[in-house]
């Protein structure tokens, strides 16, 4: 099929080489002319692994191009996939105006088009229930009966992002005409070969589907956080009642880590989106409110921790901390909890060394103001740190070299937001070992404590 890709960012990126993958002829177009340059060269703007390859696979066999010009990206089109930013205005509201902006400039060129080829418009972006309705109305009043629009919403993990295009769990199409759900349905017939499905259903549906499960998953993480706080009152290792309660076939494993707080560009965004769509029609979610609020409150637990540690006495410290992308496998800082911690730090007087495998220049740019030592590795960032700050589970964080670790820290105690590490293993080695929702461990204060005493004693 010809297919054009409006806005090349994150989902839009993945979406047009994922598409070109797959034989089809795919024009991915952007108003950033930079960007655009950028990726005619094979040059991702994105992090996200395999996307490289298949960029760089499908430039190759031509069918993947990209321009600035939309009318050379929608006017050969069959499909326009709308894959356009919806961020959250202060209400919480998704911002629709770029993809009506998107929707009108369409509009203008196809009234130029004397050809009277029919398309199919696909919102990719996540957008308020409704909004395929309006998009609808919008194109029969400027081009009656030439444009049929869909909803087509994306289940994109970041850091899995290009195997769950490949490979979708199930595939959302929302469209009340059947001939145009007929042709999304073959579109993506090559990527549900194992047997996924592929529903269809209304427009109304298929985009509530896509909040109602980001606020369903989001909600199994914060309930998690707050049973953790609860652990760590009573007693209990959170560890392991996850491993008891993911046991359980009606509930299962993923999503239940406990941790320092969700981020990224979805859980928050859509959330608050969802809670802002039932106000709009007189209703209250509250468990999706409560979700966002524990949330928020499991970055200030975190920060109690630490400043408990310190007695409040942050100012001259210099404290080192691993990882500042919201999840591993992207360099995705939106909304992480990294940047909360490290803008307290930095308040209360704290020197920051931070290290990152790939999220480094992503927060030099949102915070060049902010004097930060970028480590070139892990222990340059602990070397000479009053204490150690895991703020994204990144692999090569999983196994440190506990000796050169204990050796670089001034003060050898840790924080760990994501739970790496076994606790007996960090107790051996004396560090001072504080995590989420298990006992804490303070083998290096003990030792401290103990040699002081026997030095009174002398």
């Amino acid at each position: 099929m010809q297919i054009a890709v409006i806005g090349v960012g994150y989902v839009g990126l993945v979406t047009a080489a994922g598409l070109a993958e797959t034989g089809n002829s795919v024009r991915g177009y952007d108003i950033d002319a930079e960007k655009i340059q950028k990726l005619r060269r094979g040059e991702s703007p994105i992090y996200e692994p395999g996307l490289d390859r298949l960029l760089m696979r499908n430039l190759k066999e031509r069918r993947l191009l990209f321009t600035d010009s939309l009318e050379e990206a929608i006017l050969p089109a069959e499909v326009i996939f709308l894959a356009l930013p919806t961020p959250s205005d202060r209400r919480g509201e998704a911002n629709l105006s770029y993809v009506f902006s998107a929707a009108e400039a369409i509009a203008q060129v196809l009234r130029q088009d004397h050809s009277g080829k029919s398309k199919i418009i696909v919102t990719k972006s996540t957008v308020p229930v409704g909004t395929a309705r309006r998009l609808q109305e919008l194109f029969d009043r400027s081009l009656p009966g030439r444009v049929q629009v869909a909803s087509n919403p994306e289940f994109l993990r970041e850091g899995y992002a290009v195997e769950d295009f490949l490979k979708p769990d199930r595939v959302i199409i929302g469209t009340p005409d059947a001939p145009t759900g007929d042709k999304l349905k073959q579109l993506y017939l090559p990527y549900t070969r194992q047997g996924n499905p592929i529903y269809l259903m209304d427009w109304e549906s298929a985009e509530l589907t896509k909040y109602a499960a980001n606020a369903f998953l989001a909600m199994r993480i914060s309930f998690m956080n707050e049973i953790a706080q609860l652990c760590e009152r009573v007693g209990a290792d959170i560890d392991k009642v996850r491993l008891g309660m993911g046991a359980d076939s009606r509930i299962g494993r993923r999503y239940l880590f406990a941790g320092v707080g969700y981020g990224g560009s979805c859980f928050p965004k859509d959330t608050r989106a969802l809670v802002a769509t039932a106000r709009q029609h007189g209703l209250s979610l509250r468990l999706v409110e409560a979700t966002i609020s524990v949330n928020e409150q499991q970055r200030q637990f975190f920060w109690e921790k630490v400043q408990g540690y310190y007695k409040g006495q942050l100012h001259g410290k210099t404290l080192a901390v691993w990882g500042l992308a919201f999840k591993p496998d992207t360099d995705d800082i939106r909304e992480a909890p990294a940047i909360d911690v490290i803008h307290w730090l930095i308040e209360n007087g704290a020197q920051v060394r931070a290290f990152d495998p790939v999220a480094m220049p992503s927060l030099r740019r949102l915070h060049p103001d902010w004097s930060l030592y970028y480590a070139e590795n892990p222990y340059d960032a602990a070397d000479g740190a009053d204490g150690l700050l895991i703020l994204t589970e990144w692999a090569e964080f999983r196994q440190p070299d506990w000796n050169i670790l204990r050796e670089k820290l001034r003060i050898p105690v840790i924080f760990d937001g994501r739970n790496l590490y076994d606790l007996s293993t960090v107790q051996q080695v004396g560090i001072d070992y504080l995590s989420i929702g298990r006992p804490s461990v303070y083998a290096y204060s003990t030792m401290v404590s103990i040699a002081v005493k026997e030095d009174g004693k002398r």
